[in-house]
């Protein structure tokens, strides 16, 4: 039987969420939409090798400048871009300035040969009602990332435009990264947008769940600016970033080994 599609070298770039955060890997590090999306292919192409040089903490410029490189040293014939929620929710964000270091991206790995997908970014003040300020942004560079990947012929998985990601129970107890579920949608969700079989509910809602009580919520959101956002915030104060001595999970392509769908 022929396989559903022709990749046989396949590397991911980008930020936290294309490394794994939120995903714990049980053989230890992290797992991530990346790595399943990887398995799915390996699915189809055992014979497929991987890399993953996202790493947490990266704006699209850094992206650009210290992954754009190795990736096309490595001659993929796909890759995934995941550039920006870095920038989003920074003071000195600029939408021109991000789209211009993620279309040089686009523009490098197409003409390599590569076929290129990226995904759009969700309604985040829906995730996290003090994320609710940065929606004018989302819609400015959604849009031009819409346009940018038009012109590049590279394909969107757009999930702003599906509830279902915005369902907190496909995000971590942080609400920047997705749980195993919200990574397990991301991939399928690409795996759909490359045109796999057996994809196409990867956005469909999930259950009815329980009203949660004023109090309560009001509660969640001051643990989680205690836990989560004052951390952020101290960092971004120092000039650090969560990504400061970190290096790709996977620098070099290899064989990738299929692990349970949950």
């Amino acid at each position: 039987m022929t396989a559903p599609h022709p990749y046989t070298r396949y590397v991911a770039i980008g930020d936290s969420l294309t490394e794994g955060l939120g995903d714990p890997d049980p053989a230890g590090g992290h797992r991530g939409w990346a790595d399943r999306l990887a398995e799915v292919l390996a699915g189809y192409q055992p014979s497929l090798a991987y890399a993953n040089l996202a790493v947490r903490g990266k704006t699209a410029a850094r992206i650009r400048a210290e992954q754009l490189g190795p990736a096309l040293e490595l001659k993929p014939d796909l890759v995934t871009v995941m550039a920006g929620m870095n920038d989003l929710v920074r003071s000195g964000f600029d939408a021109a300035s991000v789209i211009a270091d993620i279309e040089e991206m686009f523009a490098r790995l197409t003409a390599s040969g590569a076929r290129v997908a990226t995904v759009t970014f969700p309604d985040l003040g829906k995730v996290s009602p003090l994320a609710r300020r940065v929606l004018p942004r989302i819609l400015d560079l959604n849009a031009r990332l819409c346009e940018t990947a038009e012109r590049h012929g590279v394909a969107v998985l757009d999930v702003f435009a599906h509830p279902v990601t915005t369902d907190p129970r496909l995000w971590a107890d942080d609400r920047l990264h997705a749980r195993p579920l919200g990574h397990a949608r991301i991939a399928s969700g690409m795996a759909h947008t490359l045109g796999l079989p057996g994809h196409d509910t990867w956005a469909e809602a999930l259950p009815p769940r329980p009203r949660v009580p004023a109090l309560r919520a009001v509660g969640a959101e001051v643990r989680w600016a205690v836990d989560f956002l004052g951390p952020w915030l101290w960092r971004r104060l120092r000039g650090r970033s969560s990504g400061d001595g970190c290096s790709a999970k996977r620098p070099e392509p290899g064989p990738v080994k299929l692990q349970d769908a949950a």
